[in-house]
């Protein structure tokens, strides 16, 4: 019997009244006295299940949802409708049941006190969860050695580059080990070396602790990386829940064709690839085509017979254009 699912979401939505006027002085002063409102559904009925233990991906553009989906799956913000469990708790009565088995990183805002060094901001942690010492002195010395602490912690905070504040910040939240965590664009901001430390430190602490971890991120190397199944969504409603790899097949049509050319070919073989598919880029001698995907194994053939080919390979194609074609509606 699987277990019972960490996350549970059943027609949940979100609708916020937002205020209305037109510009100039006399429309602010007539709306002193008559404001016009209107409903913004945020959130519109959507439906998942995340199981122990479970990575997922949590994909959109920006207003498709996700942060307010996240806000309420913390707790700090209530449901207009539906249902929400998150590890038997319902998040937005903030039981201190739950509130120590669940955290939120989201990677434009600040936990940390920005005068005093780090490591005082861990204190702060322990005392508010109520860490035992010796847990806490283990649980930081694990995460300095995961994250490379060690030279930062006694720093202020004010002088830390982005990338040392964001792992002390993931370091900050994950001290009284929580069950569930929430990461809202962890990696936002950092240069590639950061993003990939982040990465490997996020899959790492899955391994260990067995947490669930819902992440949200525009940098889609962050969930190719991290994530086997994504969560889709687009004007607050569900578009795709499944398998990164099924989300390519179904959305994409095509596939991309790199081939490289021996040096003596004839320059004219490398401008006849067009007539084998979309030529999409040339660079550093590689031409890479788009083909359609009941098409690729004979495109290869030809291509391989037809041409002085030192390399080949064939790739599904990038998940960003994946995800652009969810996002316009396309079919499969």
């Amino acid at each position: 019997m699987p277990p019972d699912p960490a996350i549970r979401l059943r027609e949940l939505s979100k609708t916020f009244t937002a205020t209305e006027r037109e510009s100039g002085m006399g429309a602010a002063l007539a709306s002193l006295v008559h404001r016009r409102r209107q409903e913004v559904v945020a959130v519109d009925g959507i439906s998942f299940d995340l199981a122990p233990g479970e990575i997922v991906g949590f994909l959109g553009p920006n207003g498709a949802g996700k942060t307010t989906t996240l806000k309420m799956l913390s707790g700090l913000l209530h449901a207009s409708g539906g249902e929400l469990s998150v590890l038997g708790h319902v998040p937005w009565k903030r039981e201190k049941a739950f509130l120590r088995k669940i955290t939120l990183v989201m990677g434009q805002r600040n936990q940390l006190v920005w005068d005093i060094p780090a490591a005082d901001s861990f204190e702060l942690n322990r005392a508010i969860y109520r860490i035992p010492a010796a847990d806490f002195r283990a649980t930081v010395s694990e995460l300095t050695d995961l994250l490379d602490l060690g030279p930062i912690l006694r720093k202020p905070v004010r002088t830390l580059s982005l990338g040392e504040r964001m792992k002390c910040e993931v370091a900050a939240a994950l001290l009284h080990r929580p069950q569930v965590v929430f990461l809202d664009e962890p990696t936002i901001g950092l240069d590639v070396t950061m993003q990939r430390r982040i990465r490997a430190f996020i899959a790492e602490y899955n391994q260990r602790s067995g947490a669930t971890v819902l992440l949200t991120s525009h940098y889609m190397a962050d969930v190719e990386a991290l994530c086997r199944r994504v969560i889709v969504i687009h004007h607050g409603r569900l578009l795709f829940d499944g398998e990164l790899a099924a989300l390519v097949g179904k959305f994409t049509a095509h596939k991309t064709i790199v081939v490289k050319l021996d040096e003596g070919a004839d320059a004219a073989a490398g401008a006849g690839l067009a007539a084998y598919g979309e030529v999409v880029s040339e660079e550093d001698g590689a031409v890479t085509l788009r083909v359609p995907r009941a098409e690729t194994a004979r495109v290869t053939g030809r291509i391989l017979a037809d041409l002085p080919v030192v390399d080949l390979t064939v790739e599904d194609p990038p998940i960003e254009e994946v995800i652009e074609r969810v996002f316009a509606g396309e079919k499969p």
